[in-house]
């Protein structure tokens, strides 16, 4: 019956023109000629998409990156290639244009000079300050929260070292009761080491309707404060 079966096979194998193989546990058909030629044209097709795939996307990387990196090697700078970082001095006196050297943290003095009813000498107030580089500005008074202690302004560049300053600021009694509006000027000059500045301050105080009731006069100065700034400096 073995060889029966196995005659069979052949026979059946030549009619269909795909070789046989025998094996010692009977008869196992392969794949034909045919066969194997659909596997190698796939086997092609497949690795010709892979590399055409990889090429288009080296392509848009190509493109990417040519969006954002000149092609001229000459027009790189050349501390770009020592492989060393690059970090900007934070020196406000090493920043970009004067205009933002006043940008920053002070700490302020307000001291009376020619105001009427008022010592010349006499402290008026010694808040914070912070100085925007938008040109706005934002000023802690030491003044009794209750009457407004927090009150915003606007600068200008004036000069080469040299700022204007209008600051307004809503006053109430200590009773809670509006006072009015209060507008603090000043004109300031920044020092060449850009950690101190001085210059003279107005400080004019209206009723609601706009009626002027007392004006106060002085020299302002400033001192940076800095990252290493104590307690003991801004005392």
């Amino acid at each position: 019956m073995l060889e029966i079966a196995r005659t069979f096979s052949v026979r059946n194998a030549r009619k269909q023109k795909q070789p046989m193989r025998v094996t010692h546990g009977g008869i196992a058909v392969v794949r034909g000629r045919e066969a194997m030629r659909r596997i190698f044209r796939t086997t092609i097709a497949a690795t010709f998409a892979v590399v055409l795939l990889g090429m288009g996307c080296v392509s848009q990387a190509a493109a990417q990156c040519g969006s954002l990196v000149s092609s001229n090697l000459e027009s790189i700078q050349p501390e770009l290639w020592d492989g060393r970082p690059q970090f900007l001095d934070a020196s406000f006196a090493q920043r970009g244009s004067k205009s933002e050297h006043i940008v920053g943290f002070w700490k302020a003095k307000f001291i009376s000079e020619g105001s009427s009813g008022i010592p010349d000498g006499t402290l008026i107030d010694s808040p914070f300050v912070q100085w925007h580089a938008d040109g706005t500005e934002i000023m802690n008074s030491t003044r009794v929260p209750a009457t407004q202690s927090f009150c915003l302004g606007v600068w200008r560049k004036a000069g080469e070292l040299r700022y204007e300053l209008n600051h307004f600021a809503l006053s109430f009694d200590t009773s809670g009761k509006f006072v009015g509006p209060t507008q603090i000027r000043e004109d300031i000059t920044l020092d060449e080491d850009a950690d101190k500045y001085s210059g003279m301050f107005t400080i004019d105080q209206y009723d609601p309707s706009g009626k002027l009731l007392q004006e106060v006069l002085g020299k302002v100065t400033a001192t940076r404060i800095t990252v290493d700034t104590t307690v003991n400096q801004v005392l």
